[in-house]
């Protein structure tokens, strides 16, 4: 058997005349679909892992900084590039005397510190 009648429901057939299936509108719509459909998908996750490292990062500082620096008013938690911990978040004193001070690096993923008690000078705990 030959190879042209292999096949005989295809006899005859060209495949497509040269034109291309969708058009290059109907092309960029779905693209844009598609983009905004994937960012739709992954913007709100990336929103409430922003968030929710957000508070962690300042629930963190407030407890370093009552911790080490407790005559200071404030903490403040900011996310650096070029930290003295490198990237991630750092913690420090607002309103001590001296300006702020950097107090602890709490890394890409802070964590709630885990601070012994200090004792209390003249008891023997």
């Amino acid at each position: 058997m030959s190879e042209d009648h292999e096949h005989p429901e295809l006899a005859g057939y060209e495949p497509g005349d040269g034109r291309p299936l969708r058009s290059p509108r109907l092309v960029l719509v779905m693209r844009v679909v598609v983009i905004v459909g994937i960012a739709c998908l992954v913007l709100p996750g990336v929103f409430t892992t922003v968030s929710v490292a957000a508070s962690t990062a300042q629930t963190a500082c407030v407890a370093w900084v009552a911790y080490e620096a407790p005559e200071a008013r404030a903490a403040s938690a900011r996310f650096e590039v070029f930290g003295p911990g490198g990237v991630g978040w750092e913690c420090y004193t607002v309103g001590a005397f001296g300006g702020d001070r950097h107090v602890a690096s709490l890394g890409l993923i802070p964590v709630s510190p885990r601070l012994s008690p200090v004792p209390v000078p003249g008891t023997n705990s």
